[in-house]
């Protein structure tokens, strides 16, 4: 026993991990996992086994037949079809992540403002439009200006279905943005705007320095995954005929070469790819910012209200002012 102890803190032996507690479920003892590692075996093989009869269902009926392929491999199908698809998406998510992060900031900023008239239209706004089904949203800009107007017998000009979907997307993602910035400025504790106040600095002044700076680390992993949102829940332009790449690739491929599944197969790998990047994207991110600075932000996805790190401080313009009103 004494060896072993020994070895442990020398380095040579390591200490068997022990399984963390959640804070939905006890840690599960050797029993458990091992009854739970039997039941993802199973069910993988159960997954598996109905991937398999869905494929050679698919295989039977000639599905995965070389001439349905053939399309991809050719550059008009790329040129005419998926690449201005993509394009489309990508300008229409672009344009709408500007606008939702933008719209994101001044109604999450204006929640936390001390202002009733500010701060209770703010989270009407952001309330109303976080409670409304997107595609419902879509329908209503797209054809409900035309429709009422056409009630009172007057004209108006018809919206694009680029401009519908854009603002759909703006109102109802930079909603959900405007929760992520007040929860990230939240995060920050309260000491660090109360050292602020101390040294004579306004609301504007621990907002700018204090609160943004260190907020933006805690809410990069949560903008980027509603980014990532953003860009799927654009696909749902294909409702109003808007051409991305949902609509190119799934609607005029199969309708021109008869290939419905083996378009559907491509143009998922396509969205996954995309979606992968944004993930890494998030990832790289928010490590560049932990180093490049300190903070005392919990990240969202960490959890809100949750304990800081040890150590992590304050650096910057912030910690010389706050450090200077300590001394």
């Amino acid at each position: 026993m004494t060896a072993a102890v020994t070895a442990v803190k020398e380095g040579r032996l390591r200490r068997p991990k022990k399984a963390k507690a959640s804070v939905l479920y006890d840690a599960p003892g050797p029993r458990a996992r091992l009854r739970n590692n039997m039941l993802t075996l199973g069910s993988l093989v159960v997954v598996l086994g109905i991937a398999y009869v869905i494929i050679a269902k698919l295989d039977e009926e000639g599905q995965f037949a070389g001439r349905l392929w053939e399309p991809f491999i050719q550059a008009d199908t790329w040129v005419n079809f998926i690449i201005p698809g993509l394009q489309g998406t990508l300008v229409a998510a672009a344009v709408a992540a500007v606008l939702a992060i933008a719209f994101g900031v001044l109604f999450g900023i204006g929640r936390l403002s001390d202002h009733s008239w500010i701060r209770v239209p703010s989270g009407a706004v952001v309330e109303f439009f976080r409670a409304i089904p997107l595609l419902l949203l879509i329908f209503f800009i797209f054809s409900g200006p035309s429709t009422i107007a056409n009630a009172f017998n007057r004209e108006i000009p018809t919206i694009t279905t680029f401009t519908a979907l854009v603002i759909a997307l703006m109102l109802y993602n930079g909603s959900v943005l405007a929760e992520i910035f007040r929860a990230g400025i939240r995060s920050v504790p309260k000491g660090q705007s109360e050292a602020a106040y101390a040294i004579g600095l306004r609301k504007s002044g621990v907002m700018r320095l204090i609160l943004v700076p260190q907020a933006t680390t805690a809410m990069m992993p949560a903008i980027i995954s509603q980014l990532v949102v953003l860009l799927k829940d654009s696909a749902l332009g294909w409702i109003i005929a808007y051409e991305d790449l949902l609509n190119s690739g799934y609607r005029l491929i199969p309708a021109q070469y008869g290939n419905l599944i083996p378009a559907a197969i491509v143009i998922t790998i396509i969205y996954v790819a995309i979606n992968m990047v944004l993930s890494y994207l998030a990832i790289w991110l928010e490590r560049r910012s932990r180093r490049a600075r300190r903070s005392s932000a919990v990240p969202l996805d960490a959890g809100i209200g949750a304990p800081p790190a040890p150590g992590m401080a304050v650096t910057g313009r912030a910690t010389g002012e706050i450090g200077g009103a300590a001394r």
